[in-house]
């Protein structure tokens, strides 16, 4: 079980790295289906392997100079401060509930990282086009 979860923090960190992504995305798929940790927790688990992950990626990016400080620490704070009621609703809600919306927000995101592809791909193409804009 260590070696599983080694290997789900190496994939974790560099496709969080590369992408910006990590927490709830990678980790807690991976925790319940290659772990079995029950949906919540592989949540509760996510957070708290993500402190890390989150500040060796911030302070790599900052070195880059692509992080925004101001910016993140005002998203973390009222972040950390919702995460309280979400925590709350987590623990009275059914985990099927849970486990679907957790399904519907990934489906969600998914599509809109794909038409926003879709639409920069065009915007290229348009450009690349002799005589075009």
């Amino acid at each position: 079980m260590i070696a599983l979860a080694i290997v789900i923090g190496v994939v974790a960190g560099v496709l969080s790295g590369m992408f910006g992504i990590g927490g709830g995305i990678l980790l807690v798929p991976a925790l319940a289906l290659v772990l079995g940790l029950d949906h919540v927790e592989a949540e509760a688990t996510s957070l708290l392997a993500i402190i890390p992950v989150a500040a060796v990626g911030a302070w790599r990016q900052k070195g880059y100079g692509n992080l925004d400080v101001r910016s993140g620490l005002t998203i973390g704070v009222f972040a950390a401060v919702a995460a309280v009621v979400g925590v709350a609703l987590v623990n009275v809600l059914p985990v099927h509930l849970v486990r679907y919306g957790f399904a519907a927000l990934m489906v969600y995101v998914a599509w809109r990282m794909a038409t926003s592809a879709i639409k920069q791909l065009r915007a290229d193409d348009e450009s690349a086009v002799p005589g075009g804009s």
